[in-house]
């Protein structure tokens, strides 16, 4: 068995020292943002947007005169999208559920589903208006119950943009910032004068925005590693070269960075599929971009087997992995690494993206191995709570405790047992010892 690379993207070390300077770019702007506050928030913006004006944050007004600039099909299918979402995000959620069990005579536990209580929804919008990322952030945390959804997108052509906006305010905002990149992740985060500081941050983002939510991790949570789009076909002779083609160049438009890569048993689809690559990047209106992605991102791997392609394939972790092949099914069952996987000819990653329903914020940089999207329980922390309801039962798992400490050195926390077993089980347990065997009803 073996893998040919028919054509290959930058070396690794290449993409580490992209890396690198990103981190030390995104460090030392979140220490200014911290520092300075709204000021620094306001140069950034003025630098990276051209757009500096009197309120980041959007009136009610400034929404409802945006969101008229929209014709009734944009508004209708914009309300379309967000129902395919919520409704998938509602059944998600009625999926997870508070317990309560009674685990010994007397021994209660249960865990209940608290939302967030607030979160940052970044939704790009830089180089294209990601309308479909406001639905997936804000109109989920919405169907959550977050209390506090804030959301912030860059300006779009020097002004924020009507179907961005309309977006953030029918999925649930709360507060609309027309702020992009690590200025709007900052201010979120962080907190500035005028900014009440987030509990969460969540959405995708170019490396910077991906870069700056790692580095805040810990002083707030976030949803996962986001980062510049990357997408994988595994195909067969089931599909041809122009399927292949149109699917890699359609997510490598996104950015320059976008990693697009083929895998397949089938030489002749391969070549096939580079030479198609080839022509409708003559006729792609955003070829520039597409172009520089698949130069420096794109790859084409031939493999000799379906198995060698499904180790390719849970190796790299791709964010979006579209199955078309003879065996789709077998692919969803033994694949355990990626976003989300897109089975068969009849879906693509652009439904995913934007309107059937699943959450489109997905893991990248082989985040995948350890996590999955963005969806519902992301907004939702699980808190346990226990109750003691007898004496007989605070003497019983009291005296467990007690022994347990014990064999751990921990004195004081034996004797908060210990206390319950004096109090509610009537033996005089020695202060700094372990309770005897017999207070546990043994």
């Amino acid at each position: 068995m073996a893998i040919t690379y028919l054509k290959r993207g930058k070396p690794e070390a290449e993409r580490s020292e992209d890396d690198a300077k990103v981190r030390g770019v995104v460090e030392a702007t979140l220490k200014d943002i911290e520092t300075r506050g709204d000021q620094a928030v306001r140069e950034l913006s003025e630098k990276f947007d051209r757009y500096a004006p009197q309120d980041f944050r959007l009136s009610e007004s400034e929404i409802e005169s945006l969101i008229g600039k929209l014709s009734a099909r944009e508004l209708a299918d914009i309300r379309f999208a967000q129902e395919q979402v919520k409704r998938f995000a509602a059944a998600q959620r009625a999926s997870i559920t508070d317990i309560e069990i009674e685990t010994l005579p007397g021994v209660v536990l249960g865990h209940k589903t608290i939302p967030v209580q607030s979160v940052g929804c970044y939704v790009p919008g830089g180089k294209f208006p990601m309308v479909a990322s406001a639905h997936m952030s804000v109109a989920t945390a919405s169907v959550a119950g977050v209390p506090r959804i804030v959301a912030a997108t860059p300006p779009f052509r020097g002004e924020p943009n009507p179907g961005v906006i309309a977006a953030m305010h029918l999925g649930g905002a709360h507060e609309i910032y027309v702020l992009g990149g690590i200025q709007a992740i900052g201010a979120m985060a962080l907190g500035t004068e005028t900014i009440d500081p987030v509990h969460m941050l969540v959405g995708p983002g170019n490396a910077f925005v991906a870069e700056a939510k790692r580095q805040l991790f810990g002083r707030v949570g976030i949803d996962l590693f986001a980062g510049p789009t990357e997408t994988m076909v595994i195909a067969d002779d089931t599909v041809d070269a122009e399927m292949c083609a149109t699917d890699l160049l359609g997510q490598a438009e996104h950015g320059y960075n976008s990693p697009a890569v083929l895998v397949t048993r089938s030489r002749r689809l391969a070549e096939a599929t580079l030479e198609e690559i080839e022509r409708i990047l003559t006729i792609l209106p955003t070829r520039e971009t597409a172009a520089k992605s698949w130069e420096d991102y794109g790859e084409v791997i031939l493999c000799d087997s379906y198995e060698e392609m499904l180790d390719v394939a849970n190796d790299i972790a791709s964010e979006h992995v579209q199955v078309m092949t003879d065996r789709d099914d077998w692919f969803l069952e033994k694949m355990h690494s990626y976003g989300a996987l897109f089975l068969g000819p009849r879906t693509n990653v652009a439904n995913g993206d934007k309107v059937i329903g699943t959450n489109h914020t997905l893991p990248t940089k082989k985040a995948g191995r350890y996590t999955g999207g963005l969806w519902v329980g992301k907004f939702l922390k699980t808190h346990s709570y226990q109750k003691v309801l007898t004496d007989e039962a605070a003497a019983e798992i009291g005296a467990y405790g007690s022994r347990l400490c014990m064999l751990e050195g921990f004195v004081g926390h034996a004797e908060q047992c210990n206390l319950r077993v004096r109090r509610y089980g009537g033996v005089n347990v020695p202060y700094g010892e372990g309770a005897p065997a017999r207070a546990a009803a043994e």
